[in-house]
């Protein structure tokens, strides 16, 4: 069995912190579980009440506790949860590590998602082992797709028929971001002697 991970004290980003969800962002989950796409995309319950919504914060602290991964709130400058962000190391290979995020409507349009997307990445070159970041977003997604690139993510492709979202196999592009190594990535074009 995994070991046990630990959040971090503090990950702060341009106005917002990353932190662990408590009891107190039952609304936040709520708004989320209320959103048209959020629960089809993510864990979040669909229209949750207040016994669902502790139920997904509960399940964000097992997931710590287990070794799954790690699962932050994101909180404005007054504290107040928007969002969740993820880091969720790939079992079979624990130099990659995938990321999942989502912002409540009522936060999206100032900058959060890709504040917190900076903020993560930031805090995960802190873990020896991760070279590789990954996430998955619905070419659709504008919005989404704008924050990962914000954040320094680039685009890598789009991967045909990826991923079920309502009972149907959707397209999802991937994006990445590697750790600096200071060496030229392998991919890159290269002449010899240029």
């Amino acid at each position: 069995m995994p070991r046990a991970l630990v959040l971090p004290a503090a990950v702060t980003g341009a106005g917002i912190a990353l932190r662990a969800f408590c009891d107190d962002d039952v609304e936040t989950v709520c708004e989320a579980s209320r959103d048209p796409l959020i629960p089809d995309l993510t864990t979040v319950p669909r229209d949750a009440d207040r016994r669902g919504a502790l139920a997904y914060i509960a399940r964000q602290h097992r997931r710590l506790r287990s070794g799954t991964g790690y699962s932050f709130a994101i909180a404005d400058a007054a504290d107040r949860a928007i969002g969740q962000i993820g880091l969720w190391p790939v079992r079979d290979d624990p130099g990659r590590a995938s990321v999942g995020y989502w912002v409540v409507e009522s936060a999206r349009g100032n900058g959060h998602a890709s504040a917190a997307l900076r903020a993560l990445s930031e805090w995960a070159w802190t873990l020896p082992s991760i070279e590789r970041l990954e996430l998955f977003v619905e070419p659709w997604n504008t919005g989404s797709w704008k924050a990962a690139e914000a954040a320094g993510f680039q685009r890598e492709g789009l991967l045909r028929s990826w991923r079920v979202i309502r009972s149907e196999r959707r397209d999802l592009l991937v994006y990445s971001r590697i750790r600096e190594s200071g060496e030229p990535n392998v991919g890159s074009a290269h002449r010899p002697g240029a």
